[in-house]
């Protein structure tokens, strides 16, 4: 957990083979929420390693449907009869109480939780920014639109859905915000982040680090809204860099350059591009 005083306390749960859930605590109140906690079980156990009991849990945010994230709903309200199950506008989210559009806001104790819709993973993604005004720092769960140097596939969405989450609503964030995602996909994005962009430096340098942290176990969240525009390729859409790896020209539209570096990504292992790592996102 981060130890700021009266910032937004998280702790990482790391779930299945490659997700994450997370636990957040107000430490004011001591009022917790937890986003998409697929394993009920390790909820409890980061719970107890924080001395809170089952009645301090309020919200179970859910960034969208599908079962890795949602999967745990049900049994979340077996245990604590009274939360409040949040998904998206129409995601048709398990268990969900209460659906959330753009701009809604919830209330944790002392922090708020800001709704982002972000519709293109699934028709009606939606992240969560929670914040408190003892802090300028905030925190933005992102499920599987935004990965650490990636982005989910467009499984109900378009090229311009996702760049109107990444490059206008995630980007206007301040640089500070930490990212929390839905996965562990860092190293695999990093690695095509290399081939998109061979010459930038912050790429080389956080698969450096990535590959160090998990030697050691270790997760590569959070990272920042700051530090995801030097390296994510998604985010760099608007780059000659990022547009000549697709094959199209300087000044590109970049919701083009977009639609074709998910292609690129979608194909990885398949033999675009010369690469050949299996594809899974």
């Amino acid at each position: 957990m981060s130890s700021r005083s009266n910032a937004p306390l998280v702790s990482i749960i790391p779930t299945l083979q490659d997700n994450y859930a997370y636990l957040i605590v107000d430490s004011e109140s001591k009022e917790a929420a937890v986003v998409d906690p697929v394993e009920p079980e390790k909820v409890l156990v980061a719970l107890k390693d924080h001395q809170l009991s089952l009645d301090s849990l309020k919200f179970v945010l859910t960034t969208h449907h599908h079962r890795d994230h949602a999967g745990g709903n049900a049994k979340m309200v077996d245990l604590v009869s009274d939360i409040t199950v949040v998904g998206g506008r129409g995601d048709k989210v398990l268990a969900v109480t209460q659906e959330v559009s753009q701009d809604d806001q919830l209330k944790l104790g002392s922090l708020r939780i800001h709704v982002l819709q972000t519709p293109c993973h699934t028709r009606a993604h939606v992240l969560y920014l929670v914040s408190s005004d003892a802090t300028e720092c905030a925190c933005l769960f992102t499920g599987d639109t935004l990965f650490s140097a990636g982005c989910g596939r467009f499984f109900e969405g378009t090229a311009d859905q996702m760049y109107d989450a990444l490059c206008r609503k995630i980007s206007a964030l301040p640089d500070n915000t930490k990212v929390y995602c839905g996965h562990e996909y860092t190293i695999s994005n990093l690695n095509f982040a290399t081939a998109v962009e061979p010459g930038n430096e912050h790429v080389r340098t956080q698969l450096e680090w990535a590959i160090s942290q998990r030697e050691q176990g270790l997760p590569t969240v959070p990272s920042t809204v700051g530090d995801e525009k030097k390296f994510n390729p998604f985010m760099r859409v608007d780059q000659a860099s990022v547009a000549k790896f697709v094959g199209l020209g300087e000044g590109a539209d970049p919701v083009q350059v977009m639609s074709e570096l998910r292609k690129a990504k979608d194909n990885w292992g398949l033999g675009a591009h010369g690469l050949t790592q299996t594809p899974r996102i």
